[in-house]
């Protein structure tokens, strides 16, 4: 893909009107649409943005992050960063701004949360990226990022079940999954 095929593709995708009840992302050029998620998932995502404390975080829930050098504008379910590092108005967060983006696995996301998106994030130099699967009732935390592009990764990976605490060692938080609910496939 050249470079004006991104633009024209970022072009498009940030004039595309999506229909209600529909989320869209640019992942690596393309255009990926999903339908808005079960309660369980948002209950997660509610649960986790509880435990970040306020006063010294911002917890914003489906923000557009930009990754430079990445055709991608990723939406993840919660993006992390130290309250008062972005000011103003704007749509994208930059990845370089991010401590953590968070991820809860949907019927049709998997293979984009723990594929795509891990190198999409990792490209961006993001310190943290945790995956909570309420299919398979684990937390994954990837930290510390390595490499550029599509072979970029985390080098460090933490599994860990549900009902077990997840240290988020970077926001100086114990993550209490004991309250997180499942999901059957």
């Amino acid at each position: 893909m050249t470079a004006v095929d991104d633009r024209t593709k970022i072009e498009f995708f940030e004039n595309l009107e999506v229909p209600e009840g529909w989320r869209v992302e640019l992942l690596r050029g393309d255009i990926v649409m999903m339908a808005s998620p079960d309660r369980i998932h948002n209950w997660i995502v509610q649960d986790v943005q509880d435990q970040i404390p306020r006063d010294r975080w911002d917890r914003l829930q489906t923000q557009d992050v930009d990754i430079p050098g990445e055709p991608s504008e990723p939406v993840p379910d919660l993006v992390v960063y130290e309250r008062g590092i972005i000011t103003g108005p704007g749509r994208l967060i930059p990845a370089p701004a991010v401590t953590l983006l968070l991820e809860v696995v949907s019927r049709t996301s998997a293979s984009r949360d723990y594929t795509d998106k891990r190198s999409i994030y990792a490209a961006g130099q993001v310190p943290a990226y945790l995956i909570i699967d309420p299919f398979e009732a684990k937390c994954v935390l990837f930290t510390e990022p390595i490499g550029a592009g599509a072979g970029a990764d985390y080098s460090v990976q933490r599994t860990t079940k549900f009902g077990d605490p997840v240290p988020l060692d970077l926001l100086g938080v114990t993550l209490d999954t004991s309250g997180f609910q499942t999901l059957e496939r």
